[in-house]
C-alpha cells in the first residue's frame, strides 16, 4: 500500500523521484515516495484532473475534464491555460501522454458515459507546446491510457470500450498515421450500449505503460486485474486486484521495476466522490519501464 484515503486515483507517473498521480473528486494533484509516506498535494483543479505530463522544459501539464483544457503549471505554482480543447473534444478530456518535444496526446470520452448515453467513436487531439491544438486520430472507442515507444516513433493507445490497444506511427510533424492493432480481442462493431460493449469485451483497456522488452501493462477495469500484454495480444501475466478494479498503472520507481496501480471499487462518479475508499497499491515486477510516460 503506497496511498490511501482518495476518492478515485487516475494518472500516475513516476517523475523525479517521486510517484505523481490525480485524485478525481478532490480535485487534487499529488506526489508520494514510491514507498508511501506523506502525501503533498501539487495542484487542485477545479474542473477535475486527469493526465499528468512534462514540457522539456519541466513545467508540468494537466488535463482538466470538464472544461476540456489543459493546464499548464508555472515555475510559482499558478494554474494558466495551456490549450482549450473544448471545440475538438466532444465530451470531458481524460488521459494525457506529454512527449519528450512538449507534444501532448489527449483523449476524450467521446459521450456522457456516467449519464448512460449511446456509446459514440472519439478522437485523439494533439497539443503542441505552444498550445496549438488539432484533431490527430478519430473513430476510437473512448481512447484513455496512452504511451509512446523508446523511440519516440509510435503512440500507443487503449480503447476502453473497444476490446483492443491501438497503435499509431508518429510522424516527424507530431500528427499520426493510420490505426492499426497492437492487441485486438474481437471487433465490437456498432454497439451502441457501453455497457454491452464491456460484456462483450476479453479486455477493459483503462490505464497503460510500456515496459523495456515491449510489452504493456494495462489495468482492465472490469476484470480486476492488470495485465501484461505483448504486442499481437499475447497475454504474459496478470496481477489480479479483486475485489477492486484496477483503473491506472504506471511503472517506476528507482529501477523501474514497480507496477504502481489505482484502485477502488468501481468507476461510478456518484458513488466514488461520496467515499474515501481508493488506493494506490505496488507490486514489483522483473521487466523495468521504458518509454513516455
Amino acid at each position: 500500500m503506497v496511498a490511501e484515503g482518495f476518492t478515485y486515483l487516475e494518472g500516475p507517473r513516476w517523475h523525479d523521484g517521486r510517484l505523481y498521480f490525480v485524485d478525481f473528486y478532490t480535485h487534487t494533484v499529488n506526489a508520494v515516495a514510491a514507498d508511501g509516506g506523506p502525501v503533498e498535494q501539487i495542484a487542485v483543479v477545479d474542473q477535475q484532473p486527469s493526465g499528468l505530463g512534462w514540457l522539456p522544459d519541466g513545467r508540468m501539464l494537466v488535463v482538466s475534464m470538464k472544461d476540456r483544457r489543459v493546464l499548464r503549471q508555472e515555475p510559482d505554482g499558478t494554474l494558466v491555460e495551456h490549450a482549450d480543447l473544448s471545440k475538438l473534444c466532444p465530451w470531458h478530456t481524460n488521459d494525457m501522454v506529454v512527449a519528450p518535444n512538449g507534444n501532448a496526446y489527449v483523449g476524450n470520452f467521446g459521450f456522457d458515459v456516467m449519464g448512460d448515453a449511446e456509446h459514440e467513436f472519439t478522437n485523439v487531439v494533439l497539443v503542441r507546446p505552444d498550445g496549438s491544438a488539432e484533431v490527430v486520430a478519430e473513430d476510437l472507442s473512448f481512447p484513455n491510457g496512452m504511451v509512446i515507444t523508446p523511440d519516440e516513433r509510435t503512440l500507443i493507445v487503449n480503447e476502453l470500450f473497444g476490446n483492443r490497444v491501438s497503435a499509431f506511427d508518429i510522424n516527424p510533424d507530431g500528427t499520426l498515421g493510420p490505426r492499426r492493432d497492437f492487441a485486438n480481442f474481437g471487433d465490437l462493431g456498432d454497439e451502441k450500449s457501453w455497457q454491452k460493449r464491456v460484456e462483450q469485451s476479453t479486455i477493459t483497456p483503462d490505464g497503460l505503460t510500456m515496459d523495456a522488452e515491449g510489452a504493456i501493462w494495462i489495468a482492465d477495469c472490469a476484470h480486476s486485474r492488470a495485465l501484461r500484454i505483448a504486442p499481437g495480444g499475447k497475454i504474459l501475466d496478470e496481477v489480479s486486484t479483486a475485489p477492486n478494479g484496477v483503473f491506472a498503472v504506471a511503472l517506476g520507481g528507482d529501477d523501474g521495476r514497480t507496477l504502481f496501480m489505482c484502485v477502488a471499487p468501481d468507476f461510478d462518479e456518484k458513488a466514488r466522490s461520496a467515499n474515501r475508499e481508493a488506493q494506490m497499491h505496488a507490486v514489483r515486477v522483473d521487466v523495468p519501464h521504458a518509454g513516455t510516460p
